[in-house]
């Protein structure tokens, strides 16, 4: 029976495995409802496991949004650990929710939200735990259809063959489109089976189904046309953007896990989308334009959420949170309604240039002073200028010595590999910042034991971004300029000692960078991969690169590509890119311009503040920047005790 509940079956086995708490439900604010008072029921996962999926505010607010309907109800499904589903596959437990472990082919929908591309695998491992065929094309209309978001799904060609659409933008509104036609597809019989279902899908504004595009390459290996196959299917798909945020205040009621999870917090967005340009920042660019919270809408999120929560902490997000136009009032207020309760308030990282020990003060007021993390991004201040993260190495040490000297005792600073341009003596100025640093912390704030911790990733380019166009550094590259950097470091062990640096080799970053450039031939790898015991790639206790990179060689070679070519391998100007197709909005000729001033080393200014630099955006998706100030105010206060 459609709905039934796998857990009599599922609670054997969960005595066998680690952690099995996170497979029960039950977290406060979760929500189950009758199955057959509803028309459209949905499957929401988060391809990880359940404490990196769990406080995801994208699945959170997608399955509040969907749950307030009447017509339609939302479940939660993570990745299961190979522990668990080894006994699945033995006891035929298929792939279920956690809210009412129903099983997930029994749902109309399976919406899948791709943080990062290394969930890839996890997803076909759940549809073959599910009993759903990995590819689209062998579904029928019992099957639930697939459909994947988050910002990977910009380029979804990689998994073109195992998803049946893709969300692109903003996912407020689009599922609730999404339900629409599937519940009136359901109520007319299901006319046309499943093709006419995604055909009506794909003209949901902001989906895009790839069975209805035909991709052709050239002699060289690129791609030579994507064309419809279908007149009454857009050419080109547009993203979603949600205006008005004070309208979709979610999560009202956040989830608060019973497990252990990657954030324990609540968290509210406080706005979406940044101008700052930043090359590398693929978020950045794909969710423009900003669109700012009122201070007073911010305020009612945060009283709501703290009392359905009972959290201690609240997480003001967003990618620039100290840029919001009324940052120090909604700071201030925040703490004079919470003072005395040890509420503390949180920035997930701030901008050098945007720091101020006011605001960090009222921060922290009511609750504990944790360390401060700022994201130079490049070490030297040529790189910054190629990336569009100006800031001087005055300016740093100047903001990191004013928290040294106003009590904090602990600073991160977060650093790329292989930028565009970058040489060895740019990574290695990393190092002479770092010392520089402690040294003047520790003669501003008279002690020895503060701390600086370098944080690397390994740069990735990705679509959307001045850098698409970009030769990725090697494995061997980032190896290489890791080595040096922590020589350097600890060369003088009197101030080494007090610089932790923390770093990945460059081999997932390699492997990042084919599944987020790829195309459509991709998809053959990914599925080698997985069946060759892939899982978790974003794990490094389970990530194989040596299972990649064969996969990558065998399956590749009859396309006449190779992993290089994916990655290390720069792109021209006139290259078909294997998601033209789709639009954020961004202007390509404005791409490639920003790329040449990149290389230029030229900088390009906040078009929240400046005029208005063409990018695309607003016009072409009916649009606007939305900020403040808005003159308004949290008081009177009703203090909360």
């Amino acid at each position: 029976m459609s709905g039934e509940s796998l857990y009599p079956r599922l609670e054997p086995l969960l005595a066998q495995v680690q952690k099995p708490i996170q497979y029960v439900g039950g977290e406060l604010n979760a929500q189950v409802k009758p199955w057959d008072e509803v028309a459209v029921h949905w499957a929401l996962m988060y391809p990880d496991a359940y404490e990196v999926g769990l406080p995801n505010q994208g699945l959170m607010i997608l399955y509040e949004v969907l749950n307030e309907r009447p017509d339609a109800l939302a479940e939660r499904t993570y990745a299961v650990w190979p522990d668990l589903a080894a006994l699945m596959r033995e006891a035929g437990v298929g792939q279920f929710t956690v809210d009412a472990h129903r099983a997930v082919r029994d749902f109309d929908v399976l919406g899948v939200s791709f943080a990062t591309e290394l969930g890839y695998t996890n997803l076909l491992e759940a549809l073959d735990l599910a009993g759903v065929p990995l590819h689209a094309r062998d579904r029928d209309e019992t099957h639930p259809v697939v459909v994947a978001g988050g910002h990977a799904a910009f380029n979804p060609e990689p998994v073109a063959d195992f998803v049946d659409c893709a969300v692109l933008g903003d996912g407020e509104q689009a599922v609730g489109d999404i339900t629409d036609v599937v519940k009136a597809w359901k109520e007319q019989g299901r006319p046309g089976g499943r093709e006419e279902l995604l055909a009506r899908l794909a003209r949901v504004d902001g989906v895009y189904v790839p069975r209805f595009y035909a991709v052709s390459y050239g002699p060289d290996g690129a791609i030579a046309a994507v064309t419809r196959t279908r007149d009454d299917v857009p050419a080109r798909v547009g993203k979603r953007t949600v205006m008005d945020l004070d309208e979709w205040p979610y999560p009202k009621t956040p989830l608060v896990p019973l497990a252990e999870s990657v954030h324990e917090r609540m968290s509210v967005e406080i706005f979406r989308g940044c101008t700052r340009g930043c090359r590398f920042c693929q978020a950045g660019m794909i969710t423009r334009p900003v669109r700012e919270r009122t201070i007073t809408g911010i305020g009612s999120m945060v009283d709501q959420g703290l009392r359905a929560t009972g959290y201690e902490e609240v997480g003001l997000l967003s990618l620039s949170s100290a840029d919001h136009s009324e940052i120090a009032q909604v700071a201030r207020e925040l703490a004079d309604r919470y003072e005395g309760t040890n509420t503390g308030l949180s920035l997930p990282s701030t901008r050098v240039d945007a720091f101020n020990v006011t605001l960090a003060n009222e921060l922290s007021r009511n609750g504990r002073r944790s360390g401060l993390t700022f994201a130079p991004e490049g070490g030297s201040e040529r790189i910054r200028r190629v990336i569009n993260k100006t800031v001087s190495k005055e300016d740093l040490v100047r903001t990191v010595t004013t928290a040294y000297a106003n009590g904090w005792q602990q600073v991160k600073l977060y650093f790329m590999c292989g930028l565009p341009t970058e040489t060895d003596e740019d990574v290695l100025e990393i190092a002479e910042l770092a010392v520089e640093v402690i040294r003047a912390g520790r003669e501003a704030s008279g002690r020895k034991d503060i701390r600086c911790t370098v944080s690397i990733g390994g740069f990735v380019p990705k679509p959307h971004t001045p850098f698409q166009w970009a030769a990725q550094a090697s494995a061997e590259t980032i190896d290489h300029r890791l080595r040096v950097l922590r020589q350097a470091i600890n060369a003088d062990r009197r101030i080494g000692r007090s610089i932790g640096l923390r770093y990945h080799d460059g081999k997932p970053g390699v492997i990042e960078g084919l599944l987020s450039r790829g195309d459509r031939r991709v998809g053959r790898v990914i599925e080698r991969v997985w069946r060759e015991g892939g899982r978790f790639d974003g794990w490094s206790e389970h990530f194989s690169y040596d299972r990649w990179t064969q996969a990558a060689a065998e399956e590749l070679a009859v396309f006449g590509v190779d992993l290089d070519w994916f990655t290390t391998r720069e792109r021209t100007q006139d290259e078909v890119l294997p998601w033209d197709h789709l639009d954020s909005g961004l202007d390509k000729e404005w791409l490639w311009d920003d790329w040449q001033e990149a290389l230029s080393e030229e900088e390009v200014a906040d078009c929240r503040w400046t005029p208005c630099y063409d990018c695309g955006v607003c016009p072409t998706m009916g649009t606007e920047i939305q900020v403040g100030p808005t003159g308004r105010s949290l008081l009177p206060l009703t203090v909360v005790r």
